[in-house]
């Protein structure tokens, strides 16, 4: 085998907060009725990588029901496909994934097995369309051990990222991970590309490190060692690990063809993924539905503007759907408004409720860094009883009882949490 994929994808994601409080990271619906994962899958299946690992620990069941045997991405083959592979205890009894070099340690069995050359190993909750070839054929050219797809980032945001540093032939020479005060914006993908050889011996080496992390331990450890080069990617490349990162990218979506920067209507470049049956999109008599991106199922008599409709959303007469990303067969009754909100699955906004309402932009008060722009996030499950007015930068945890909403007026910056948390 020339080259295997590595797709990690058991991060929890707590910068999504509660979009990922009952499913990873990378199970989190993207583009209505897409997964974030679809876009690792596909580049991969794109590629004409068809051996692919996942490596999974998070709240795994919805991912792992999506996945299924890799049917959508056309990874049920025989003599290859997919493989997802938990966490588990053995004669190390090392139990969960401690980072990200040591979940791929925790399966060197199964690298070895394979025996591939190469390794990609990815991140499976970003969202872009890239071509693994080229940079393979990069990495070959160079007589690279270390191959790291990178990117320019806006400088603002440059801290968030590993960084690179490179000479004219695109070594690289430094490397630093989420330094306070960048001195350049070249940011790691987390997109590798190693030797296998010299992966294996690199986390052998470093076994006993707590908390093995490729870009804390292995990559710097390289830098001397190997022959370690920078790929610049200069696609569509987004983290959509933030709630503004995620509403700004669903959004962009809606743009006019030409303004689009993620064509998701390529048919050189599928994103492929496992689709919901359902009937076809039933609009009434008097909806108006504009710039926006309603998927399979939905039931349109009311009217939605730049917004993006999971499978099975109903929007009732009267009701008003504005800025807003809206999950699987959530159902908005007559003459509710909905602006500038994330709303999940199989939620319920009564009669003539008003989510997102008002101008007072009081951050969340108890993550004012997660919600802080007028987004309103409700989370799965949720009845929101008629005539309800909720402000903005709001949090509502699943789980929560209508009568959490008595009061009939949430104001900007709340947060509502169930009596019991609860993982189900």
């Amino acid at each position: 085998m020339e080259m295997l994929g590595i797709i990690l994808a058991g991060g929890r994601g707590s910068r999504l907060d509660i979009l990922s409080y009952h499913r990873a990271k990378p199970g989190v619906p993207f583009a209505g009725k897409f997964r974030i994962i679809d876009f690792a899958l596909s580049n991969c299946v794109n590629s004409g990588i068809y051996d692919i690992a996942i490596l999974t620990q998070y709240l795994p069941l919805s991912l792992n029901e999506h996945i299924g045997m890799g049917n959508p991405w056309d990874l049920d083959r025989k003599n290859a496909g997919v493989t997802l592979l938990q966490p588990y205890t053995g004669l190390s009894k090392k139990g969960w994934y401690m980072g990200t070099a040591d979940a791929v340690l925790q399966n060197l069995r199964y690298l070895k097995r394979k025996n591939p050359k190469y390794t990609l190993i990815l991140s499976g909750d970003h969202v872009y369309k890239m071509d693994y070839k080229k940079m393979l054929d990069f990495h070959k050219k160079n007589g690279a051990s270390l191959t790291i797809a990178s990117q320019r980032v806006p400088m603002e945001d440059a801290h968030r990222f590993g960084l690179l540093e490179y000479n004219d032939n695109m070594k690289i020479e430094a490397f630093k991970e989420k330094p306070e005060n960048p001195t350049t914006n070249l940011a790691s993908m987390g997109i590798y590309i190693f030797n296998t050889d010299v992966l294996i011996k690199k986390l052998e080496e470093n076994r006993d490190i707590p908390e093995l992390d490729f870009g804390k331990h292995i990559i710097p450890g390289m830098i001397n060692e190997d022959e370690v080069y920078a790929y610049e990617f200069e696609g569509y490349w987004q983290d959509v690990g933030t709630y503004d990162s995620y509403w700004e990218a669903n959004l962009a979506l809606t743009e006019s063809y030409e303004k689009i920067e993620l064509d998701m209507y390529d048919k050189d470049w599928l994103i492929q993924t496992r689709s919901e049956e359902k009937p076809g999109v039933k609009f009434g008599i008097n909806t108006k539905a504009v710039q926006s991106i309603i998927c399979n199922g939905c039931i349109i008599t009311g009217e939605v503007e730049k917004s993006v409709l999971g499978p099975g959303v109903v929007v009732e007469p009267g009701a008003v759907v504005k800025n807003s990303i809206i999950f699987n067969d959530t159902v908005i009754k007559k003459g509710a408004i909905i602006d500038r909100a994330i709303i999940d699955k199989e939620v319920v906004i009564g009669e003539n409720c008003k989510i997102g309402y008002g101008d007072d932009m009081t951050p969340n008060e108890e993550k004012p860094k997660l919600l802080s722009s007028g987004l309103t996030v409700i989370a799965k499950g949720v009845k929101v009883p008629s005539n309800t007015i909720i402000g903005r930068n709001c949090r509502i945890f699943s789980k929560v009882k209508e009568e959490a909403f008595s009061s009939g007026n949430i104001k900007s910056g709340t947060t509502i949490e169930p009596l019991e948390k609860t993982e189900d």
